[in-house]
């Protein structure tokens, strides 16, 4: 893999979008992480692909259908509600 696979500019450029500050040396080492793991991506891509049929299989139990609990039930150990409904925290 070339040097230039992950430059630090692109490395503060996702920081940024993350909303994330680093440091010179955190920069750096996220360069070289960044750059590590995209080796090792390469590295997947040269294993061979094994032909098989992809046979997917419930190894869970069957469904089965059962009545669920009413909105009061429900709602009823919550800490917050708001018109019948969980209320959580608001994000940003």
């Amino acid at each position: 893999m070339s040097d230039d696979a992950v430059s630090p500019e692109e490395v503060r450029h996702v920081a940024e979008l993350a909303r994330v500050d680093l440091a010179d040396d955190e920069v750096d080492r996220f360069t070289e992480q960044f750059r590590d793991i995209l080796e090792y991506f390469e590295t997947l891509d040269e294993v061979p692909e094994v032909d098989r049929e992809a046979d997917l299989t419930n190894v869970m139990r069957p469904d089965e259908d059962r009545d669920s609990l009413d909105r009061e039930a429900a709602l009823e150990n919550a800490s917050e509600t708001e018109d019948g409904y969980f209320k959580g925290p608001n994000v940003s």
